[in-house]
């Protein structure tokens, strides 16, 4: 055999050897590939967080009143005080303290607008109207010093299974009563 022959040979050796081991790397690729196919499709994580917790163990579920609600409550409130003549800003939060609706009255004093809101934030806090919350002032003083909390008459909490949804605040009245008075108003409003 000469060298030509024999390198012709070894070369249609390696070249066939290589022919062979593509195809049969295509083959198990497409195997691979077809096994990956028909496999069950891996959940994303989300999906399997979700699922993992169907039974709600570690999820809790809150009610929270619509701006609607809160406009309806807090107009309710400015209304029950402009029959009696008051000039008063209105603060209505969601169960977070955090702000839904505020409305300041004509010729409210600039005052109310954030003690309106304090007043709101204070009565969804403790679930309490604040007029309430003042007593207990004497047996725990250092709660007026919350931040964000104000513990005058004047907020009111709103109330679904007797767990706090929302906190409506009225101030600008010339006493607490009064302001209390057009909240629960406010309150009353949403549940006709």
């Amino acid at each position: 055999m000469s060298f030509s022959t024999a390198f012709r040979s070894t070369r249609t050796r390696v070249l066939t050897g290589s022919a062979v081991v593509v195809a049969l790397g295509a083959g198990a690729f497409g195997t691979v590939s077809a096994s990956a196919d028909t496999a069950p499709a891996a959940k994303p994580a989300a999906a399997q967080a979700a699922s993992a917790d169907a039974s709600g163990r570690n999820v809790t579920q809150t009610s929270h009143l619509t701006i609607a609600a809160a406009t309806k409550a807090a107009q309710a409130a400015l209304d029950a005080a402009g029959k009696e003549k008051q000039k008063v800003s209105v603060a209505v939060v969601d169960r977070d303290g955090r702000a839904l609706v505020t409305l300041r009255g004509d010729g409210a004093g600039p005052q109310s607008y954030e003690a309106a809101q304090e007043k709101a934030f204070t009565a969804v806090s403790w679930n309490a109207p604040t007029s309430e919350l003042v007593k207990r002032l004497d047996s725990a003083p250092t709660l007026k010093d919350i931040p964000g909390t104000l513990f005058l008459a004047g907020g009111a909490p709103v109330t679904v299974k007797g767990a706090p949804v929302a906190g409506i605040g009225v101030a600008g009245a010339p006493s607490g009563d009064l302001d209390e008075k057009f909240a629960k108003a406010g309150v009353t409003a949403l549940f006709r």
